[in-house]
């Protein structure tokens, strides 16, 4: 198995990765009141000291009263949830990782954990559930606030930024027509109108990061409320939700999938990252069951996964399908795994299950 084309280094604008792995962002709530600590801090070396290329951490919320919805997810606003991160950022430079903060802002969700409430209502695109719509004045505030945790990032050491776009969270409900009824601009019936607030999102940080630092956006067909839905049906909607994006300033689209190996239209064998990678000219990051033989959703019926091949991941690599590989749930559990496959030790891979989840190894 020749696994050259995924330990080639990375480079564009501020990242310059030593091979083409990225930790994915994993929820793990873990940092007290919003602030990371030690603990925090050593399990993310741990994983640049395994060789991951670029480590993408968990959500960590912006500055909106209801940004959240666990209490121990971390923030990355105010003095000590920002020293934290200082100390998370050190450490994966010291170990030769590269680093980007996963922005974040959970939007209208569930009820929280039993005891627990944001001080206001949660907020998103329209009132929903147990949530209220946002005004003009919060989505502004909002968009500011990502652009304040961006310009953090980057003055803190970070060497990029991800937006979370995906998963049924805040950017992500403005652009699902269920979850965003508006009739204002930042409203519409096609999926290229309802992007406006990702582009603003988007050129906000942009302003405040320069034109020289990597951003990447994470996006997905998917929800965690509906594992099969497609926001966009065909390539060409594909094409009318990204370019507005891409043409805000995002250089690279992270493109959640269940499986990767799975294509995303029929007629095609590219998956979304392929898709994405065609219709703007972007790099991307391809995600979803790598070397795992069970996809996410697999975790929510208390099944495990055992290690698998990723003789098909060569395949895509080699024809320059994507550009990075995000592997979420294997580093997790091992943070050695990068490593391992560079030194051809995939026997001693471990398969994934729900115990890991709580505690960081």
């Amino acid at each position: 198995m020749n696994t050259d084309s995924l330990f080639r280094p990375f480079r564009l604008k501020s990242l310059n990765t030593r091979n083409r792995f990225v930790m994915s962002a994993m929820t793990r709530s873990f940092s007290p009141g919003g602030v990371p600590g030690a603990d925090v801090a050593s399990y993310y070396r741990r994983r640049a000291e395994g060789e991951a290329g670029l480590i993408i951490s968990e959500g960590t919320v912006i500055d909106r009263p209801s940004s959240s919805m666990e209490p121990n997810v971390p923030r990355f606003y105010s003095a000590p949830s920002l020293e934290g991160w200082q100390q998370v950022i050190d450490g994966v430079l010291a170990a030769g990782g590269q680093m980007a903060p996963q922005l974040w802002h959970a939007g209208i969700q569930d009820a929280a954990p039993a005891g627990w409430a944001p001080p206001v209502p949660f907020e998103g695109p329209s009132g929903i559930g147990n949530g209220r719509a946002m005004t003009d004045a919060d989505i502004a505030d909002t968009i500011a606030a990502f652009g304040r945790a961006a310009a953090n990032a980057k003055r803190m050491g970070f060497n990029s930024i991800e937006v979370q776009g995906a998963h049924g969270y805040l950017i992500d409900q403005f652009f699902r027509e269920d979850t965003n009824t508006r009739t204002d601009l930042f409203g519409g019936k096609t999926l290229a109108e309802r992007t406006r607030f990702g582009v603003e999102v988007t050129k906000e940080i942009r302003k405040q990061v320069g034109e020289d630092f990597a951003l990447i956006m994470r996006i997905s067909q998917w929800s965690f409320k509906n594992f099969h839905e497609k926001l966009a049906a065909t390539p060409q909607e594909v094409e009318a939700w990204l370019t507005p994006l891409a043409d805000a300033g995002i250089d690279i689209f992270h493109c959640s999938t269940r499986r990767f190996w799975e294509p995303e239209f029929t007629g095609s064998d590219l998956n979304l990252a392929g898709w994405a990678k065609k219709l703007t000219g972007k790099a991307t990051i391809t995600v979803g069951s790598v070397g795992l033989d069970k996809d996410v959703t697999s975790l929510y019926v208390g099944e495990n996964s055992s290690p698998a091949s990723i003789d098909e991941l060569i395949r895509r690599m080699d024809n320059d399908e994507f550009d990075l590989v995000a592997v979420g749930r294997s580093i997790l559990t091992d943070p050695y795994w990068v490593q391992k496959l560079r030194e051809n030790r995939m026997h001693e891979w471990q398969g994934f299950n729900k115990e890991v989840l709580g505690k960081l190894v």
